[in-house]
C-alpha cells in the first residue's frame, strides 16, 4: 500500500466517524452571575438537550421523555439541583432555590437564585451533573462579579473548584 493511499484511508476514516461523534459534545456551561440589582447570586444551567435526553433514560427510567413530559423535564431539573452546590470561603453551604427551567432551541435551562452572603470572598463550588454518567463530561461554571469572570473547569476528577474574588 502507498503512502498515499494509506492517508487518504486515514482522512475517509477520520471524515466518516466525524458525524457519529458530532451530537456527543457532553458538555454544559453554567453562568453564576452576582446580581447587584437584586442581591442574588443567580445560577444558569445550560444543557444540550440531547445530552439531557439520554441522561434522564439513565437517572430517571429508560421511558423518560424530556421532549414530551414536563415531569421528565421537572425530573432533570431536580437531578442538576442535586449534583450541584456552592459554599462560602469557610465552607458554609448556600442553599440555592430552584427557579424553573425552559427548552430553548437545543438546549434545557435550568435555574435557581440564593440571596448573596454578606461579606463573600470566594465560592466553593461542586458540580457533577452527568459526570456521574459520563466519565468525559465537561461543565465549564463562569463566575461573573463586579464586572469581572472567572471560570472553573471541570473534568476527570475535579469535584470541587475555588473561586476568589
Amino acid at each position: 500500500m502507498t503512502l498515499t493511499c494509506l492517508r487518504g484511508l486515514i482522512v475517509v476514516a477520520l471524515l466518516w466517524a466525524i458525524p457519529l461523534n458530532a451530537h456527543q459534545q457532553k458538555e454544559a456551561i453554567t453562568r453564576v452571575l452576582f446580581n447587584a440589582r437584586t442581591g442574588n447570586i443567580e445560577v444558569m444551567h445550560r444543557f444540550l438537550l440531547h445530552d439531557a435526553e439520554h441522561a434522564v433514560k439513565a437517572v430517571v427510567n429508560a421511558d423518560a421523555d424530556i421532549l414530551g413530559s414536563e415531569q421528565t423535564r421537572q425530573s432533570f431539573s431536580n437531578y442538576v439541583y442535586q449534583h450541584f452546590s456552592i459554599s462560602d470561603q469557610q465552607g458554609r453551604s448556600i442553599v440555592l432555590t430552584p427557579v424553573g427551567h425552559e427548552m430553548e432551541g437545543r438546549f434545557i435551562w435550568v435555574y435557581a437564585e440564593a440571596a448573596i452572603p454578606e461579606g463573600l470572598t470566594a465560592l466553593s463550588i461542586s458540580h457533577n451533573a452527568l459526570r456521574d454518567i459520563w466519565p468525559d463530561q465537561v461543565n465549564l461554571v463562569n463566575v461573573e462579579r463586579d464586572d469581572k469572570v472567572k471560570s472553573a473547569t471541570f473534568r476527570g476528577g475535579n469535584r470541587e473548584m475555588l473561586i476568589e474574588f
